[in-house]
């Protein structure tokens, strides 16, 4: 009998691995242990070949953006993710995520269920399609907001699916995959997977820059390290710290980085924000000699509206594949290869950077008096602990946080460049998933969470016990400081929820209180950092002044209304 049995066994190893099954090994073997989505008739048998396979689960969202969020999450903690829709309108629900991914540059795998093969190349009129007999039309609709796409089949899946993924993960940008609902359960054809070579720096070209760098530091009174969100995409972060630490080189990190340097560590200055952040901070950024960028996005809310500062003949812009130095440009060097050989030029910065005090850094306001951002704000930062995960919502939250100092090992997530409101709640379900042992926190807006709530739905159901804080400002505050041309608009108003009862509309239990003195906010995070271990929290703030924001919003809506002036 047990010879019997290991005949069996080696008889099923022996045969073609389906269509689907080799999805999933080559998914599982990246680490992947869940894949987000929502179903569909034409991905069932996806998912029926998720569920008889062993080590990865489905996670069910309430809808594909917000599952296409969540997957955003997991990959910027996992290194990767894998997303499954429906053809058509599951896929079109989801773009907006998957386009965010590539704003980004996250690693989403976005799998896709189309109509059978049969009915597609009979070109049959079948729902969820523009009802023309053109199955091809959402998949070039993706080609502009993915770095590759696929129609995967038996005879190619052992090509494509590995090429997709190794794309995804050099490129960090999302990939698309659709396989018609028959072909999933079909053998593939046994192919051989093509070499994969690593992409490595020209040694001429990567010798050249560091030599100039050389000459750039040696010549300069003072240098600073900018690091960026690539370090985080990229995984640079151990040869950014070895690189400060080796030069003695004081950091800052910029909006879009923030959590890429160990914000605890002596040489981390703070967050350059340009004319909106911390002046000291902008000073010791504009006044040095030589600017070393890792990872650096010149985007509008990334440079405080461009008003950073950075000269580019004083500025070393490293990119994954290429480096600026000066005017100088040299492509072919990768950027591991060249951070690890500026650990060792020799160079050293003089003296001992001296951090100065950050925003928050000293809890302000007395126990009875109402909630305002300088109050709280402080609080926020004293409550974080080691290898936390932050998540800030698009807004004021967004801003706000990102002038509190983290601890050690703390990845504070948000949208900086694609700010897609709405997209933070789903975000701390994906980080949910991903990192079950890790503290959560979410911090979201009213208006917000107005868009996503759902996904408390799905936290409740998988049974994460995130720390949510809910501020209560009654609208969309971040656009009324935006928009400086009118006041009192209404479009920027919203409902009232009762949010401190989500949970138990959802079906849950929370611990869930609204607070509008900074005691009952003290109180209710102490009860908050208890009831953790066991339920969800959900904290509302209750903002007394609905125009209360942090001061980097009110130094934004100071340079706004002067350029408003310049204007008329």
């Amino acid at each position: 009998m047990a010879q019997r049995d290991l005949n069996n066994r080696t008889l099923e190893s022996m045969l073609p691995k389906t269509l689907g099954e080799y999805l999933l090994d080559c998914l599982k073997q990246e680490g992947l242990t869940e894949i987000f989505g929502v179903p569909g008739d034409y991905n069932f048998s996806l998912l029926d070949a998720i569920e008889r396979y062993a080590g990865i689960r489905f996670i069910n969202g309430r809808n594909e953006l917000n599952s296409g969020y969540a997957a955003d999450a997991y990959a910027r903690i996992r290194g990767l993710s894998a997303l499954i829709t429906t053809f058509g309108v599951g896929e079109l629900s989801a773009c907006n995520a998957v386009a965010g991914a590539r704003s980004e540059h996250v690693p989403v795998i976005h799998i896709v269920g189309s109509p059978p093969d049969a009915a597609q190349k009979q070109h049959k009129l079948m729902h969820h399609t523009l009802m023309d007999g053109n199955y091809d039309v959402f998949r070039k609709m993706y080609e502009h907001i993915t770095a590759y796409t696929a129609v995967l089949t038996p005879e190619n899946a052992m090509l494509e699916i590995p090429h997709a993924i190794r794309t995804a993960k050099e490129k960090k940008q999302p990939v698309y995959l659709v396989v018609a609902d028959d072909l999933v359960a079909k053998p593939v054809v046994m192919r051989q997977e093509a070499s994969l070579e690593k992409t490595v720096s020209n040694p001429n070209a990567l010798q050249t820059a560091v030599d100039r760098i050389n000459r750039m530091l040696m010549q300069a009174q003072s240098a600073i390290l900018l690091v960026d969100v690539k370090t985080m995409r990229f995984h640079w972060e151990q040869y950014v710290r070895k690189l400060a630490e080796s030069l003695n080189l004081p950091v800052v990190s910029t909006l879009y980085g923030k959590s890429a340097f160990d914000e605890s560590h002596p040489l981390f200055m703070g967050m350059y924000g340009g004319a909106f952040g911390r002046q000291d901070v902008r000073s010791l950024v504009e006044n040095a000699d030589c600017v070393i960028a890792a990872g650096f996005i010149e985007a509008d809310t990334n440079t405080a509206n461009f008003t950073a500062k950075l000269d580019p003949l004083r500025l070393i812009d490293i990119q994954p594949s290429k480096v600026k130095a000066g005017l100088a440009e040299y492509p072919n060097v990768m950027a591991e290869d060249l951070l690890l050989a500026l650990q060792n030029i020799g160079w050293t910065r003089p003296g001992t950077p001296t951090k100065g005090p950050g925003p928050y850094d000293a809890i302000t306001g007395n126990p009875d008096e109402l909630l305002q951002a300088a109050s709280y704000y402080p609080r926020f930062q004293r409550m974080l602990k080691e290898g936390d995960i932050v998540i800030a919502e698009t807004g004021t939250f967004y801003f706000g946080m990102s002038q509190v100092s983290l601890p050690k090992n703390t990845i504070f997530m948000g949208q900086g460049g694609w700010q897609s409101i709405g997209y933070a709640t789903p975000a701390a379900y994906g980080a949910c998933i991903a990192a079950p042992s890790r503290r959560i926190l979410l911090f979201t807006g009213d208006g917000s969470l107005q868009l996503t709530a759902q996904e408390i739905s799905s936290m409740l159901h998988y049974g994460c016990k995130p720390i949510i804080f809910v501020l209560n400002n009654d609208g969309y505050t971040i656009e009324k400081y935006l928009n400086v041309k009118t006041k009192n608009q209404t479009y920027n108003n919203i409902p009232n929820w009762s949010y401190t009862k989500l949970a138990e509309a959802f079906g849950g239990e929370a611990f869930a209180v609204a607070v509008r003195t900074n005691q009952e906010l003290d109180d209710a995070i102490s009860r908050a950092e208890k009831e953790c271990a066991s339920k969800m929290c959900i904290i509302e703030l209750m903002a007394a002044d609905p125009m209360d924001a942090p001061d980097y919003m009110h130094n934004m809506r100071y340079y706004l209304e002067q350029q408003q002036k310049l204007k008329q």
